[in-house]
């Protein structure tokens, strides 16, 4: 359950492991604070992470289920967050984990749902000794931006597969689009529902309404909050490139099908000629004078083809074959 462990002062990671019953106490020491990453873990394995930094019930029972929208709550001097990270696992497929963030003065608690890693955030903030001098709220920082940078190359993926299917639905391959616009709409709300309510979020962070959040990081999260806003945007115009597309789309399949009837409806008014002269001559009449004529016979095919082709012309002239 408990991936890592570490207790860090004046900006350095502490050598040596840290079991999670001198957590606390290492925690209380000057100008320290403990990280432990959690993986899934159950009830029961939360429970002495838990009780050993008093954390509030509601908070945990959210850390243990997941499935939370992105959120900022206190609990005391704690603050709880929740990010939602999103990735591409195959074709028009989106899959999403959540993260969810115990920081205090002396702590900080990352409890992880999905794929997401946090060892490469935690290997890039000990890098920076000037960062982790700001307490608890540099690890919240990195692990804010590194989550966000993360929307990124989703949404760059999106807007490609939104460009690739706007192309499909003006093709003259008379494909249908549809189902596959109505997927990437699905991925649009996914990484929507992670963008839009993170923005609120760290706009609070951002203002410095938390003294686990050191005066000097306020910049930084203003940062990663205009990042959020520019996302949020392009997340807008991806909803309306695709409702556009789906409409079009529609538009495109009412005009195929006009097309398809005009093209029937030509053919049946040419091959309705043969067949009425056919009706004509097949009623066996006795007194049916172009019956006895010698050049009846051939006459009355030319004439059939004769019309047949003025129709096929006149109607390809028209555009409707």
């Amino acid at each position: 359950m408990i991936v890592d462990c570490a207790v860090y002062q004046e900006g350095l990671r502490r050598a040596g492991k840290l079991p999670l019953a001198d957590a606390g106490e290492a925690a209380q020491r000057d100008g320290a604070f403990v990280w432990i990453g959690v993986y899934e873990p159950s009830a029961e394995e939360f429970d002495n992470v838990a009780r050993e930094f008093d954390l509030h019930e509601l908070a945990v029972e959210d850390a243990i289920r997941a499935h939370q929208r992105p959120k900022l709550e206190t609990y005391g001097d704690t603050l709880f967050l929740v990010l939602k990270t999103v990735r591409f696992t195959g074709p028009d497929e989106v899959e999403g984990g959540e993260i969810l963030l115990f920081v205090n003065r002396s702590f900080v608690i990352t409890v992880r749902h999905g794929e997401a890693a946090l060892h490469d955030v935690r290997m890039r903030v000990e890098e920076r000794p000037d960062l982790l001098s700001c307490g608890a709220g540099s690890v919240l920082y990195s692990i804010v931006d590194r989550i966000v940078d993360d929307y990124e190359p989703v949404a760059e993926e999106l807007a490609s597969d939104i460009q690739e299917v706007e192309r499909q639905v003006f093709s003259t391959d008379r494909s249908n689009p549809a189902e596959r616009i109505y997927n990437l709409e699905r991925e649009v709300l996914e990484l929507a529902s992670a963008v839009s309510p993170l923005a609120p979020a760290v706009d609070r962070l951002a203002r410095g309404h938390f003294d686990v959040v050191h005066e000097d990081l306020s910049t930084y999260f203003r940062d990663v909050h205009d990042h959020l806003l520019r996302l949020d945007d392009r997340i807008g115009g991806f909803r309306d490139l695709l409702s556009s597309a789906l409409q079009a789309n529609l538009t495109q399949a009412s005009v195929r099908q006009n097309e398809d009837m005009r093209k029937i409806s030509a053919w049946v008014a040419i091959l309705a000629v043969p067949t009425g002269v056919a009706g004509i001559y097949g009623m066996n009449f006795e007194h049916m004078p172009e019956l006895g004529w010698r050049y009846g016979y051939p006459v009355t095919l030319a004439l059939i083809v004769a019309i047949c082709l003025a129709l096929y012309w006149r109607f390809r002239r028209s555009g409707w074959l």
